[in-house]
């Protein structure tokens, strides 16, 4: 019987083809964020990869596509990361903790992801949402989880803990902007304590806030 031959640039099996789509969209994650959305070429994806142009398409039918791709990719490694961090730390005060350390050391290592945040925004505002708070609403009953359970435990004040969430969220995505724009260059870990003494323990002594 005749083999069947493949065709130019089919990929092999279903891990190559994975592998070959975290390379297209690591390749445009720094494309789309160095040149904006606009300006990106999808050719410079290709290029870089040493990779016809059709072999991008044949992951992504648009650059639109590839864009929301890249920033899914983002935004599933950011949480990954969290999650990995936090997978076996019960007590929910070090829970925390590792949480921030691990949310800002990935953006300090990933500042294009930030660019591309910044870029969604800009150029696809009609959207419902953003994907980052796709993820961060998909994610939202379980970190809920530990603050109840601290508060249960008496070690978190007995506040709603969307209250918490919130304050801490928006302190962490109001850092990695601030960071991006600024071009600070404090080092994640220090800035990871600072937010967990300052905004965990307070500014003010006991009693002096009242």
């Amino acid at each position: 019987m005749e083999r069947k031959k493949r065709g130019p640039g089919r990929p092999r099996d279903a891990e190559l083809a994975a592998r070959r789509r975290e390379e297209i969209l690591a390749e445009a994650t720094g494309v789309f964020a160095a040149a904006g959305y606009r300006q990106a070429d999808v050719q410079v994806v290709a290029d870089r990869l040493g990779v016809g142009k059709g072999t991008v398409y044949r992951y992504f039918e648009s650059k639109e596509a590839l864009f929301f791709g890249a920033v899914d990719a983002g935004i599933r490694a950011l949480v990954e990361r969290v999650d990995a961090a936090t997978a076996r730390v019960d007590d929910p005060v070090e829970h925390l903790k590792k949480a921030v350390h691990a949310y800002l050391g990935f953006f300090d290592e990933n500042p294009d992801l930030v660019e591309l945040l910044i870029i969604e925004r800009a150029e696809f505002r009609d959207r419902e949402q953003a994907t980052y708070f796709v993820y961060k609403d998909r994610n939202y009953d379980r970190r809920v989880s530990f603050i109840r359970q601290g508060i249960e435990r008496g070690v978190i004040r007995d506040v709603p803990p969307d209250r918490v969430m919130n304050v801490v969220g928006d302190c962490l995505y109001g850092t990695i902007f601030t960071n991006h724009f600024s071009k600070r260059k404090i080092p994640f870990q220090r800035q990871a304590e600072d937010v967990i003494d300052l905004l965990m323990n307070g500014v003010f002594t006991a009693g002096s806030a009242k």
